[in-house]
């Protein structure tokens, strides 16, 4: 992405938080291949990456990248929602260095050390063993000391310029962000104990701070693009805002039950765990009619009102708001619902879910930032879809709804053979994984999960195209 047309050192560094989420997003769906292929052919890399290693950094890869994207993101709006440079931009270029230098040190742990003694110092410097936050105990005191400085130059901008609703939802709901964190740093030895407060980091963090945030890039990126009424998209910024926070924190219960408490949780975390995503597709729903509305209208400079002036980012926008509704809504609600959950939970039902989930309610938005970065970037006043970045589009939704398919066949045969007809033993969960329904479902996952690499692929190409394209007309 090329810098020479940005006029500010807030967007400067939300490029760089960009490219390098995208060299971390390539990596994640490399290594999901890797996985995928080892399920299918488990000689695969025998003795060079484990499966656990390359399950280990495509899940935690998926998280970092979006972290990086999400930094990038506030970064990249907060001198357009509050008219000035953000403060202290010299300390937040450094811990962005600190950040990806810790990354790389991890990455590389991961692959050539793999495997750690039966102690404290496996959890200091190799990793905790904690699905999603498996970053050794150093590295998550690193990552809660930069999420703290980037925390302090989102509230010294916020306090200092024009305060709009988007920022003072940031402002607040990165508190929550680097807060929630500390949930999951200190150990426990038992085991109950322990996973309650990792589901705290997991699941506040996906279904609240997460779906938060998201709401408020939303909300710029449909001002940005559409010119959206702020106090519309602002209106149910602070619905969603109300609702997630709250629904959050009880939708968290529907995975009380393994943990031994009381099943009047299951009814409250099913509920409302579906309530999450609806506000998110009422804001877009309401703004999308209300741009509709206009189309063929002229504002006093006699300009066409209903101009999308950044097509790609758009499309990934309104793909965000349905995918996070099928993804976090439906694939959710279906099998978290208590009675359901109780045959399901720990199959490929879980990882259908994952799947759609974090890309429809997360992935989809944030490649959408990449797209106004690349046009803030470039100085490009209108920027159309390319055939690469429809390929590229198509080609990862199609991907990964694909892999969903695969997987819920998966879990259902695992759910009919495994558990209803034999018992959920170790002989069961044998039998069913070698069903030929279970084989089929992961060989298409497989598939599905190459259609989706190669559509990144696309999606970099266009990234870097688009950008090389209008250094060169100028």
């Amino acid at each position: 992405m090329a810098n020479n047309h940005l006029t500010s050192e807030s967007k400067q560094l939300a490029t760089w938080y960009f490219t390098f989420a995208a060299i971390i997003f390539g990596a994640q769906l490399l290594f999901g291949l890797v996985a995928a292929i080892q399920y299918v052919m488990p000689a695969f890399l025998f003795e060079l990456v484990d499966f656990s290693i390359a399950r280990i950094i495509h899940i935690n890869a998926l998280v970092v990248w979006m972290v990086f994207a999400m930094f990038g993101s506030v970064y990249w709006l907060l001198p357009d929602e509050t008219g000035i440079e953000t403060v202290g931009i010299k300390i937040g270029k450094l811990l962005f260095w600190v950040f990806a230098a810790a990354i790389v040190v991890v990455v590389l742990v991961y692959l050539l050390v793999q495997v750690g003694p039966a102690d404290e110092t496996t959890i200091w410097f190799i990793t905790e063993g904690r699905e999603y936050i498996e970053a050794p105990r150093w590295a998550d005191f690193g990552i809660v000391v930069v999420a703290l400085g980037f925390v302090g130059n989102l509230f010294l901008t916020g306090m200092k310029g024009k305060q709009t609703g988007i920022v003072t939802v940031l402002m607040a709901d990165m508190i929550a962000f680097a807060g929630l964190y500390l949930a999951g740093m200190f150990f426990t030895d038992n085991i109950s104990v322990d996973q309650y407060w990792w589901w705290w980091v997991i699941h506040l963090w996906v279904e609240a701070t997460w779906e938060v945030f998201v709401g408020a890039i939303a909300a710029y990126g449909l001002i940005t693009m559409i010119g959206a009424h702020r106090k519309t998209v602002e209106m149910w910024l602070w619905i969603e805002v109300s609702m997630l926070f709250g629904s959050g924190i009880l939708g968290l219960g529907h995975h009380y039950f393994w943990i031994g408490t009381p099943e009047y949780w299951w009814e409250i975390g099913a509920l409302f765990s579906a309530l999450e995503p609806l506000p998110l597709v009422a804001m877009f729903i309401h703004v999308l009619y209300d741009w509709g509305k206009t189309q063929g209208s002229q504002d006093a400079k006699g300009e066409q009102l209903s101009v999308i002036n950044n097509k790609p980012a758009f499309t990934w926008f309104v793909l965000n708001a349905f995918g996070n509704f099928l993804g976090a809504g439906i694939w959710g609600f279906f099998h978290t619902l208590p009675q359901v959950n109780l045959y399901t939970h720990g199959t490929q039902f879980t990882s259908a879910h994952g799947h759609l989930a974090f890309f429809g309610a997360y992935a989809t938005i944030l490649i959408g930032m990449f797209y106004l970065g690349v046009q803030g970037s470039n100085g490009i006043k209108v920027m159309k879809n390319t055939k690469l970045s429809i390929w590229a589009t198509s080609m990862i939704t199609g991907g990964v709804v694909g892999m969903t398919v695969a997987l819920t066949i998966a879990g259902y045969v695992q759910v009919l053979v495994s558990r209803a007809q034999m018992g959920a033993t170790w002989a069961a969960y044998f039998d069913g994984q070698s069903g030929l329904w279970f084989v089929q479902a992961m060989d298409w996952r497989l598939i599905m999960g190459v259609v989706t690499f190669l559509g990144f692929v696309l999606l970099a190409t266009d990234l870097l195209r688009t950008g090389k394209s209008a250094v060169h007309e100028r």
